[in-house]
C-alpha cells in the first residue's frame, strides 16, 4: 500500500467545480459563531458538491482569516450568500420546493441512525453552537434530525455534525 500524492488525486479545479453538476443540497447556517466552524462547513460542502451555503445572522463571511484557515480555499469554490434573516431564507427555500431539515434536538426529532433522508432537493439548517437552531426556524421546518450519542455531552461540534449528516445523506442517495 502506498499513500497517494496530491497530484494523483485528480481533484477538480475551482473552475471545474463551479461548472459541475451539484448535489441537490443547500445549507443554511443560523448564527454560527465560530469562523473555524464556518470554514470547516465550507470545506465539507466542497467535498460533497453542495449547491450553495446561506450564511445568516451573525455568521461570519469570507474573506476572513479564520474561515480561510479551515476552508483551505473552499470558500472560493462553494457558492454562498449572506442573508440577515434565517427565517427569510427558509421561507424562500420552502417556496422553491426544498425539504427543510434542521439538525436539532427537539421533542419530535428523528434519530439519524434510524431515519432515511431520501428526499431531493433538501435544505439542511445548522444552528448556533450554544443555542442551536432558533425556534422560529424550527417552526418552518419539515423535519428535525439528531445524532444519537453515548457520552455525557449533549451535542457534537456543529461542523462535525454536519459532516456526519452529509455522509449519511450521500450514502443513502448514492451520491458517490
Amino acid at each position: 500500500m502506498r499513500k497517494l500524492r496530491t497530484h494523483e488525486l485528480a481533484r477538480k479545479s475551482v473552475e471545474q467545480f463551479k461548472s459541475s453538476k451539484k448535489s441537490p443540497i443547500v445549507v443554511v447556517l443560523d448564527n454560527i459563531r465560530s469562523m473555524n466552524n464556518v470554514g470547516s462547513i465550507f470545506r465539507t460542502s466542497d467535498a460533497f458538491m453542495v449547491e450553495k451555503l446561506y450564511l445568516c445572522g451573525f455568521t461570519g463571511t469570507p474573506p476572513h482569516r479564520e474561515i480561510t484557515k479551515t476552508a483551505i480555499g473552499a470558500e472560493n469554490s462553494v457558492e454562498w450568500e449572506y442573508v440577515e434573516s434565517t427565517e427569510e431564507v427558509v421561507e424562500r427555500l420552502k417556496k422553491e420546493g426544498y425539504h427543510l431539515v434542521a439538525l436539532e434536538q427537539t421533542d419530535a426529532s428523528d434519530n439519524l441512525n434510524v431515519c432515511t433522508l431520501d428526499f431531493k432537493p433538501v435544505a439542511f439548517i445548522l444552528g448556533n453552537e450554544i443555542d442551536g437552531v432558533s425556534q422560529g426556524v424550527i417552526d418552518k421546518c419539515d423535519r428535525c434530525v439528531e445524532i444519537p450519542q453515548l457520552g455525557t455531552k449533549h451535542s457534537f461540534n456543529v461542523a462535525v455534525s454536519y459532516g456526519m449528516l452529509l455522509w449519511d445523506y450521500a450514502k443513502t442517495n448514492k451520491l458517490f
